[in-house]
């Protein structure tokens, strides 16, 4: 089978959770970056300014086509209860390109529900697996059992 880890990470976070599955499943990763820069508080702020009105935004290229991968997992960091606006571009310069799909999403603590609603919308299909964590939870690799039950 194969797969594609596509990921945005602000702070890491979702990088550290986007490469262990890569790790357990073989999989090629796809960071997707972001041409508008979301660092240090003024970053944070804009970032949920973007995340609200769900802006579409310029990316650096990419290198994978989703369309070659049966599964894709499409990790995000929740941003002010919705998914980061980078994911949300990515899926929209994709779109229709999804055979399936896994969502990872990370957080504070709060707006899995949202993010993941806002997600499968935005994919057009519901994923075959989701996958909450909290920042502490990867930070203090808290998430081995999850990961393992998220990746069979």
């Amino acid at each position: 089978m194969n797969i594609l880890v596509a990921y945005y990470s602000r702070t890491d976070v979702t990088k550290k959770l986007a490469e262990a599955i890569a790790n357990e499943t073989g999989a090629n990763v796809e960071e997707i970056v972001s041409k508008v820069k979301y660092g240090g508080k003024i970053g944070f702020a804009r970032g949920g300014k973007d995340a609200i009105s769900e802006k579409i935004i310029d990316l650096e290229p990419l290198n994978y086509n989703p369309a070659d991968y049966d599964l894709v997992y499409l990790g995000v960091p929740v941003w002010v209860g919705k998914a980061a606006n980078p994911m949300i571009s990515y899926i929209k310069q994709n779109e229709g390109k999804f055979n399936n799909v896994k969502f990872f999403v990370t957080a504070g603590g709060s707006g899995f529900e949202g993010a993941f609603a806002q997600l499968e919308k935005c994919v057009g299909k519901a994923p075959l697996k989701t996958l909450a964590l909290t920042a502490k939870q990867v930070k203090h690799d808290e998430f081995k059992e999850d990961l393992a039950s998220f990746i069979e």
